[in-house]
């Protein structure tokens, strides 16, 4: 494809790449995470993929899938480099409706007066609910001593008018045509787009798009990656894996029934290709990784524990904190069912309520209140909820939280039990607090579990099956070398580690030298492991591995430092050694294998150093292969 590139602008770059006659993409591309990727980005940047039906001796142009604020500076002047200003009709499908997203919608209407807007009925329910308001912004203050009328005035202003939009009035809300169910409009050039409403609890207003005689499925959320990359398909389908599948648990998982139900309405389609809102497109491999969505699907779907997770959010703060704990609660293996208030009857609310395991419901705080249909929830789940089964409560806020306090003095006074305190976060979460959350999901689903196995030796009369089995005993006669793995990596402004004990490892190839190293899926490290992250392994001394087996198998609270107060030495790679191991290697994470509950971790070794000559390495034996 030919292909035409903008000039950088703060880091960011525009391509708009040529799919057919009139038709095109644009894609915007960032090689940093935005604020809307940071709770499921591996720091490989994004690329926003808008799609565009026009030529130059049309007075109609259609806009699919335009992307946020944060690429408005670079693709509204390429827009009207190529579309006028002056056209008769701008049409914007679109399906991800968010303030972002708004935002870049409210310019469009300033630029062209004869634009109209595609939704589906609950994403023209988000655009009238969103398009007056202001998202409020952090103040920046950076005098700690600044008095605190200084620091009401600066909340105030923050709160009134957004930033660098000084006296910029907002435009009327275009027309709005609304796709109640699936249909067809044909546009020009005798292009034919099909259009489904595909909704979710992230995502209410969901619209997918396809072309008919390309057979190019405009996916919009679905089977999306963030990946930086200025080629319009990937290579192949596992030069991706690792971002796909990734993405798909951080927000497909809590949503993965209602998921699976729209890919069977693609089924029908007679797709040729899918071009994603993030990432690029996938050409060949399509049928893989739409039968991959639905395994990965399946194994959420067979869990034994469910969880339901009520919430609204306002400007997604209080959705990313839901998708940030679901994503550590479904790495325990249990079912997390996602439904936003918003959008879902009484009716369904309750049929989920009584048939949960454990319930969580978050809110923003809006004027001082609970949105209405989060009031709604609550007074079902006072009414109907099991006060045996643990409850969780989070939201963001911008001001005082009352909401966050609302639900908890209800399910107090309601006599629910809380599996973890209540979380309360100010505007949106930042790094260190998403690893708290994870974290927090991780603990609450492990209780959940151990209170289930408990439940079970209840009924058996204490016998242990896994401590007779024959194959199992026999499995636990593998040995292993014990370490403690480390790793750490800079995230913004932030220094993110973790650090687990080890014992499943070997070496797995002589060239390139290289490991395989087996890594629970509810270890907190993991989320440090993915393809091109590095690593350091250190191998323990038998003489002296006692006191490092009491530093890391000790019970850390989430998100707490396991290497602080620590006497650390680094590798090349600025990885975390611990000066009393036997020996150490750095390594980089080249592959990864879903096992069951673990990932198989494949890295090559970069560095390595024995630190005692005369040391023997620590070994790990175990009565049975049920447990480490």
């Amino acid at each position: 494809m030919n292909q035409r590139t903008s000039k950088k602008t703060t880091e960011k770059q525009l391509i708009c790449l040529p799919i057919a006659d009139g038709f095109s993409s644009i894609r915007c591309l960032s090689p940093k995470k935005l604020r809307f990727e940071i709770e499921y980005s591996l720091g490989k940047g994004t690329t926003s993929n808008t799609f565009l039906f026009f030529e130059s001796n049309e007075s109609t142009a259609v806009l699919v899938n335009p992307p946020g604020e944060n690429f408005k500076e670079i693709f509204l002047p390429a827009l009207k480099e190529i579309v006028s200003t002056e056209i008769t009709e701008l049409l914007v499908v679109t399906g991800h409706i968010n303030p972002n997203r708004v935002s870049l919608l409210r310019e469009l209407a300033i630029e062209f007066k004869n634009l109209k807007i595609i939704c589906s009925n609950p994403g023209a329910k988000l655009l009238k609910e969103l398009w007056n308001q202001v998202k409020p912004s952090k103040p920046t203050i950076n005098n700690k001593k600044k008095s605190k009328k200084l620091v009401f005035q600066a909340l105030w202003k923050s709160l009134i008018r957004p930033k660098n939009k000084v006296n910029i009035p907002i435009p009327l809300i275009p027309e709005l045509q609304l796709i109640k169910q699936e249909q067809s409009i044909s546009i020009l050039n005798n292009y034919k787009l099909t259009l489904i409403p595909a909704p979710t609890a992230r995502w209410p207003g969901g619209l997918i798009a396809f072309e008919e005689k390309t057979g190019l499925l405009m996916s919009d959320k679905l089977f999306g990656a963030h990946i930086c990359t200025a080629e319009w398909s990937e290579k192949n389908r596992s030069s991706t894996d690792d971002e796909r599948r990734h993405y798909f648990d951080c927000l497909m998982t809590p949503i993965v029934s209602q998921v699976i139900r729209i890919i069977e309405k693609l089924e029908s389609l007679d797709i040729t290709s899918i071009a994603p809102s993030h990432g690029p497109a996938i050409d060949s491999s399509w049928r893989s990784l739409m039968n991959d969505y639905q395994r990965w699907g399946d194994q959420q779907s067979k869990a034994s524990i469910n969880i339901v997770l009520l919430f609204a959010s306002a400007y997604g703060n209080t959705a990313a904190i839901a998708d940030t704990l679901a994503k550590g609660i479904s790495s325990t293996g249990i079912n997390v069912k996602s439904l936003n208030c918003e959008f879902t009857s009484s009716e369904e609310l309750l049929v989920a309520i009584k048939t949960a395991d454990a319930y969580l419901i978050g809110s923003p705080t809006l004027g001082g209140h609970a949105p209405t249909p989060i009031i709604s929830a609550l007074g079902i789940l006072l009414a109907e909820g099991n006060k045996q089964k643990p409850v969780g409560i989070f939201g963001s806020y911008g001001w005082s939280g009352e909401a966050i306090d609302l639900l908890e003095n209800k399910l107090r006074d309601g006599g629910f039990e809380f599996g973890f305190e209540p979380i309360k976060i100010k505007f949106s979460p930042n790094v260190e607090m998403l690893k708290i959350l994870e974290e927090t999901g991780t603990k609450f689903g492990r209780k959940l579990i151990q209170a289930e196995n408990r439940q079970k030796r209840q009924l058996t009369g204490g016998i242990s099956i896994t401590k007779s089995d024959p194959a199992l005993l026999a499995l636990g006669k593998i040995v292993g070398s014990l370490s403690v793995l480390t790793a750490q990596k800079q995230e913004d402004d932030s220094n993110i580690n973790g650090a687990m004990i080890a014992s499943w490892i070997s070496q797995a190839s002589f060239t390139p030298p290289g490991i395989t190293i087996a890594v629970a899926k509810d270890r907190a490290v993991e989320t440090l492991l993915h393809n091109g992250d590095l690593f350091a392994l250190n191998l323990l001394n038998e003489k002296n591995y006692q006191k490092l087996l009491k530093q890391f198998l000790q019970p850390f609270s989430p998100g707490a430092d396991r290497l602080k107060g620590l006497n650390l030495i680094t590798s090349p790679g600025e990885q975390p050694i611990l000066p009393e191991a036997l020996a150490w290697i750095e390594g980089c994470v080249k592959q990864r294998m879903e096992c069951g509950d673990h990932w198989l971790i494949y890295a090559e070794v970069l560095h390595g150093k024995v630190l005692d000559q005369n040391g023997i390495t620590a070994i790990h034996h175990r009565r049975t292969g049920a447990n480490y």
